[in-house]
């Protein structure tokens, strides 16, 4: 186990392999928040001091690199590294009831992002006695969908930027999206993300590479971890293209609330915004923030921190 100043980092066996939490502002009388990151396969917990020290008053946040990303993935020396999505809430399911023996705690709060969004509301929906309330940030609702309206944006964006370069560009990646995830949408989604960071609608990947080599808990093997986990989790790539939440009940058994970027068209608050009016939950409220993108906690990290501190109000 490895500590330092207001955090400590440590591996923790779960289903066979070695895990990594991160865990922040360890304090047994603070709620604990667990951060569920995006992806698949790319781990947040490197970025997490960008926005931490916001969030110093609130909760214990920990932070886990899933199985198949990050520091975890670097650990793995199991020839399948790469998990399917009921390992992988298998997974959650062990480091929740691990983390509310830790920290004392009848119920955690589960703040799941992008791909950890997915992941976060079908645990919550199946294991609702474990949590005390969801929060999605930059939630996913149906990928495909996502991606449509993203590249409509897009076009839309570049047009009236009158930038032929990048309307050539975005001619020549054909059709778009295409709704199974083969090497030919990988590619186009990298094209499409770079652009989308270029106009300011999805993420800009040379602030999140900066953010990333500048952490305290930065490796070099983090680098390749993130390429490997976000080129190889074609199990749960699978998975997200053919699951979407409008198919699922609109029924929570827990207080929900979601934390949308004005400019997130990567997964577009329009679309997280429509679904979230139609569902049921004993408390619930939407929370858009001005001047955000796809990374919300690290383009507004002060707007971020208030809109979980007013959360907290509306479940005390």
């Amino acid at each position: 186990m490895k500590k330092q100043s207001n955090y400590f980092s440590e591996y923790i066996e779960i289903n066979g392999i070695e895990q990594y939490l991160l865990h922040y502002n360890a304090n047994p009388e603070y709620p604990v928040l667990l951060f569920l990151h995006g992806g698949p396969g790319m781990a947040e917990s490197t970025f997490a001091y960008a926005f931490q020290d916001n969030l110093s008053s609130l909760f214990t946040v920990v932070h886990w690199d899933q199985r198949g990303a990050g520091k975890t993935l670097t650990k793995t020396s199991q020839k399948n590294k790469y998990p399917s999505m009921d390992e992988l809430l298998d997974d959650l399911l062990k480091v929740v009831q691990y983390l509310k023996e830790k920290y004392n705690k009848d119920k955690i709060i589960i703040l799941g992002h992008s791909w950890g969004s997915v992941l976060g509301t079908i645990f919550v929906k199946k294991y609702p006695e474990e949590v005390l309330f969801y929060i999605g940030t930059g939630q996913v609702i149906d990928i495909v969908e996502n991606e449509k309206v993203g590249y409509d944006k897009l076009k839309e964006l570049i047009i009236n930027a009158d930038n032929k370069k990048d309307l050539d560009n975005l001619k020549k990646i054909g059709v778009y999206p295409e709704k199974n995830y083969d090497k030919s949408m990988i590619k186009k989604i990298q094209k499409i993300r770079i652009l989308q960071g270029k106009y300011k609608i999805g993420m800009n990947f040379i602030p999140i590479i900066k953010t990333l080599i500048k952490s305290p808990v930065f490796r070099l093997s983090d680098i390749s971890s993130l390429i490997k986990g976000m080129g190889n989790n074609k199990k749960l790539w699978d998975f997200l293209f053919s699951h979407n939440l409008y198919e699922e009940s609109r029924e929570y058994e827990i207080p929900v609330f979601y934390i949308l970027g004005d400019r997130d068209f990567q997964a577009p608050n329009t679309i997280a915004s429509s679904y979230f009016e139609t569902i049921n939950a004993p408390n619930k409220k939407l929370f858009l923030i001005r001047d955000a993108g796809h990374f919300m906690m690290l383009d507004q990290a002060k707007l971020f921190a208030d809109v979980l501190e007013e959360i907290c109000t509306l479940t005390t």
